[in-house]
């Protein structure tokens, strides 16, 4: 199998020196380039809520390098034999994330959307209900799935995908997110779940 390394590559300002390992000699980490490119919207998807835009993120190369390789990282941290990607932002954080630990990816869905035989779970989020489903044979008993998504906020989202996974006999090894939303209390609902977010709001 070929490996292959990103090169170093500078964010920002000319001579800050941020790399994809997520450092720099200023100090700078993962969390400081996420921070720097994600953008509020307000009262989206409907008044009250902040949606926190990754699109900057996405557009900026260097940037989703050291945020990915950040993600990666707690992949094989955890052992993950099994990226699941929760729709619809974590499709685009959980495939290079399984490609740079060398896993597959499974995609666990907004209803109605996969073909073959599903199971789902339906669960209350921030602003309304979803459900979510996997195909049947997504998960085999002995994989150790990592969880990807890009926002942690009450915890509906992930306890329905957590659910779904054991449900076929795998093992959660956790969730990794770019952002947990703190004042939501996510983490207690998912409790003893291992997680790991890249920075808190």
């Amino acid at each position: 199998m070929t490996t292959i390394e990103p090169a170093e590559t500078t964010i920002g300002p000319a001579g800050t020196g941020t790399t994809t390992s997520g450092l720099s000699a200023a100090g700078t980490t993962a969390a400081d380039v996420l921070r720097a490119h994600i953008r509020d919207v307000a009262d989206f998807p409907q008044p009250g809520v902040v949606f926190k835009d990754i699109t900057p993120l996405l557009g900026t190369p260097a940037a989703f390098t050291v945020v990915i390789n950040e993600l990666a990282t707690t992949a094989g941290g955890y052992g993950a034999t099994v990226v699941a990607a929760i729709e619809a932002r974590g499709f685009l954080l959980a495939a290079p994330v399984a490609y740079r630990t060398g896993v597959g990816v499974v995609p666990i869905r907004k209803q109605g959307k996969l073909p073959g035989e599903t199971v789902s779970r339906t669960y209350d989020l921030e602003y309304g209900t979803a459900t979510l489903e996997v195909q049947a044979d997504a998960f085999q008993p002995g994989d150790r799935v990592l969880l990807v998504d890009d926002v942690l906020a009450t915890g509906g989202t992930a306890a329905a995908a957590t659910e779904l996974v054991r449900a076929s006999g795998a093992e959660v090894v956790g969730l990794a997110v770019l952002m947990e939303l703190t004042f939501l209390a996510g983490r207690d609902r998912l409790a003893p779940l291992a997680i790991s977010s890249i920075m808190e709001v």
